[in-house]
């Protein structure tokens, strides 16, 4: 699906704390294009729980800045809360505006300390519904991205004799689920829902050993129901500062990541398992890890207020090396 191992993250939410101007973030996209060892360009997405540009509005922005690039969301947060039906439309558009680049990674968009529940309240959606929200509007938009006419009796949503045209380029569409459970006792359910229902998995190694974990489990999982953890996408959104240290970068990634959350403390063990940070060698090994544990495609989130500079070091200095 991807032509290299490597995507880039736009952090569009980073206009709301001094990153850069809207447009001046959306430039990297045809920068990234640029370099061959960039095959994917991503967006946030969320809508008060971590507000920030429209992720269809820009990804169809990005759409006419760019030609060869695969262009998705990572991952859509409000996913279970938008109209299903109509996001299968706005999605089918932006397919085939692009040429059929697109990648959609969905997930559940829950928030702790309540802030996912103060977003979906505005929309009627409890974060109990979201996961089951999620794996209904992913079924939806599959039925719909045929071009038939259906009728459909969810449990949230009915429609009665609805089409949507045009449909994607691509048959089928594809559609990641973005799954990152701390909890335990949350992640068998999350990642059967990936098992069954994605066609690939989208994650973040945001803990030591949370993703070799999850994905040991993810592959069990991927077994019991007839499919080859071996042929699976897996995409990982992983952090990188390149500086002279990796004190140094690390702090600053503590910073981005401060901002992004509203201001919230990161734990350290949080930020040095997440980011590729330091000189390129020591970043080119981290990502190499990633790699040998199963990660088949890297997104990577520029954790530094100079965007520019670092994506020019990243894709000259540090993918070279891996």
């Amino acid at each position: 699906m991807f032509d290299t191992r490597f995507g880039l993250l736009i952090p569009q939410r980073g206009a709301e704390f001094g990153v850069g101007t809207l447009g001046e973030l959306l430039e990297l996209g045809p920068l990234a294009e640029q370099s061959p060892l960039l095959s994917s360009v991503w967006v946030g997405d969320s809508l008060t729980a971590q507000p920030r540009a429209d992720s269809l509005t820009l990804l169809g922005a990005l759409s006419a800045l760019t030609s060869r690039v695969r262009l998705g969301t990572a991952c859509m947060a409000s996913f279970p809360v938008r109209d299903p039906a109509v996001l299968a439309y706005q999605w089918a558009s932006l397919d085939r505006v692009s040429g059929g680049r697109m990648v959609l990674g969905a997930c559940t968009g829950l928030v702790g300390d309540g802030v996912s529940a103060a977003e979906g309240e505005h929309w009627g959606v409890p974060d109990r519904e979201r996961g089951p929200r999620l794996a209904e509007n992913i079924r939806l938009c599959r039925e719909l991205w045929s071009g038939k006419e259906i009728d459909f009796e969810g449990r949230f949503r009915s429609y009665r004799g609805l089409a949507v045209h045009p449909v994607p380029v691509q048959d089928p569409c594809p559609v990641f689920i973005a799954a990152n459970p701390w909890n335990p006792a949350f992640a068998e359910r999350a990642l059967r829902r990936v098992a069954t229902l994605a066609d690939g998995w989208m994650t973040a190694a945001s803990w030591p050993g949370l993703f070799e974990t999850l994905w040991d489990g993810l592959s069990a999982q991927l077994a019991e129901v007839g499919r080859d953890p071996a042929q699976f996408p897996v995409t990982v959104l992983y952090n990188i500062n390149v500086g002279a240290g990796r004190k140094e970068s690390l702090a600053e990634t503590a910073r981005f990541i401060r901002a992004h959350e509203n201001g919230e403390d990161v734990p350290a063990p949080m930020v040095e398992a997440w980011t590729a940070a330091g000189p390129p060698a020591a970043c080119a090994t981290a990502l190499r890890t990633l790699i040998e544990q199963g990660a088949t495609h890297v997104i990577l989130r520029i954790t530094a207020w100079d965007q520019r500079a670092q994506l020019d070091r990243v894709v000259n200095e540090v993918l070279p090396l891996v």
